[in-house]
């Protein structure tokens, strides 16, 4: 009886030392003052590639040095900067076997303005054969570190065009892969061709706590801040704010990292991120996810759309893919004599876990999950459940639940400590269980 009352005493403790604390970093006040901000007019929507989003990273970097945290591999900037290419092919001459072949029959993934070929240009040779999964194998062999000559069965003849999403913005890089239509392996080809390169910088927003006895093991918190810009008036208003998707998650994502650069108290180092590109792709996270090893990343906290109040009402929010790993539980656990409740993402049929940011680093193993409480979804379910401000104009900060909103961000610090203390490790993924 004595060891039960003192367990009860003891998580009281702990959640009247948390409150404390908690309350006095994860304030309404500092919420609407950072998603006010990330969701103004004068953001024009933070779309990809436009001067307002350069502006919406230069006011999380700001965040991140008032509150003294460090850049990430020692830069010289919170901005973690990359290059995307658009390559427009302009001619292409192809002889296969001495013989003039049709440049249609060719799709060429390639960051060079020209280049000119043959069997002893040192390209590996490969295959998509008529039983392969077509798009499966493109993808794969797209993210090849090696050029790439790649014979396409002719029974993809209808669908090889479609392989240009391939090429719409990639990753600036040596690499260069050509698909070919055709059956029969050429033994002997002459391939030249020019193109018009426009190349375009990115930005992620990245910041270091880190860690004492475990510094590396990492955790990540993340969101994205990129949104989807100024589109047709609708009734007189043209910019879509995004201010629950996802200037929440940002602002999420910068309260924790007040609060446990406030705390001392990580054993593990923290990754606070900001991604860049995630309506046009998910580009931020694919390059955040090739600068850091896998296997060091303990968990990863992408925190997308929490601004509204989930199907269960107040002080609840869902995780995707919540059956992948253990990290739910963890979670839950930590909230135990809380009012707070996480639950299983309840929208299997839109696969949630498969449209955010985690989505990159959960396929490397990271037990990497999304908290929301939204549908992400315009469209009514079944249940008449929906977001009816998804990729609308209307998605603006007046229609938020901003004291929901920064309970939730408070039961996402505590639920998360054990893993930030070193004390819990979620189980990685299975990747070959995934879709």
């Amino acid at each position: 009886m004595k060891k039960i009352i003192f367990t009860g005493l003891l998580t009281a403790t702990i959640f009247f030392v948390f409150g404390q604390k908690i309350d006095d970093i994860i304030n309404q006040k500092e919420v609407n003052r950072i998603i006010t901000t990330l969701a103004s007019d004068e953001m024009k929507g933070r779309k990809t590639f436009s001067p307002e989003i350069e502006i919406a990273a230069n006011f999380i970097a700001a965040e991140f040095k008032n509150e003294g945290l460090q850049t990430f591999n020692n830069s010289q900037s919170y901005l973690q900067d990359f290059v995307m290419v658009k390559p427009k092919t302009l001619d292409v001459t192809v002889h296969m076997d001495g013989v003039v072949t049709n440049a249609k029959t060719l799709m060429i993934v390639s960051c060079f303005k020209s280049m000119h070929i043959n069997e002893n240009s040192g390209f590996e040779i490969k295959q998509i054969k008529a039983s392969d999964n077509f798009f499966n194998s493109a993808q794969a062999l797209g993210a090849s570190i090696n050029n790439l000559l790649v014979f396409v069965d002719t029974s993809f003849a209808a669908n090889f065009s479609q392989l240009s999403f391939l090429k719409r913005n990639i990753f600036k890089t040596d690499v260069t892969i050509i698909f070919i239509l055709g059956s029969t392996v050429s033994k002997k080809f002459q391939i030249e061709f020019n193109q018009e390169i426009a190349e375009q910088k990115l930005s992620n927003v990245v910041a270091v706590l880190p860690g004492k006895t475990k510094k590396d093991e990492f955790v990540i918190f993340s969101g994205h801040y990129d949104h989807i810009g100024i589109g047709k008036p609708i009734d007189g208003d043209s910019i879509y704010n995004g201010a629950n998707d996802d200037a929440a998650g940002i602002t999420a994502m910068l309260m924790l990292s007040k609060y446990f650069k406030a705390m001392k108290n990580n054993e593990r180092t923290i990754l606070f991120v900001a991604f860049t590109a995630e309506e046009v792709g998910g580009f931020g996270s694919h390059y955040f996810s090739k600068q850091l090893d896998p296997g060091k990343i303990v968990a990863m906290f992408n925190i997308e759309m929490i601004g509204t109040e989930s199907k269960w009402g107040k002080n609840s929010a869902y995780i995707t893919g919540y059956e992948k790993t253990d990290m739910g539980a963890m979670l839950e656990k930590n909230l135990d004599g809380s009012v707070f409740k996480f639950y299983p993402d309840p929208y299997p049929q839109q696969q949630l876990f498969y449209r955010s940011d985690n989505t990159t680093l959960a396929r490397l193993g990271v037990p990497a999950h999304t908290i929301s409480t939204s549908k992400m979804s315009a469209r009514a379910g079944t249940d008449g459940d929906n977001e009816p401000n998804y990729h609308k104009v209307s998605d603006e900060v007046k229609t938020l639940d901003l004291a929901n909103m920064t309970e939730i961000i408070k039961a996402i610090a505590i639920s998360s400590q054990t893993i930030i203390s070193g004390k819990d490790t979620p189980a990685r993924v299975k990747v070959a269980e995934l879709r």
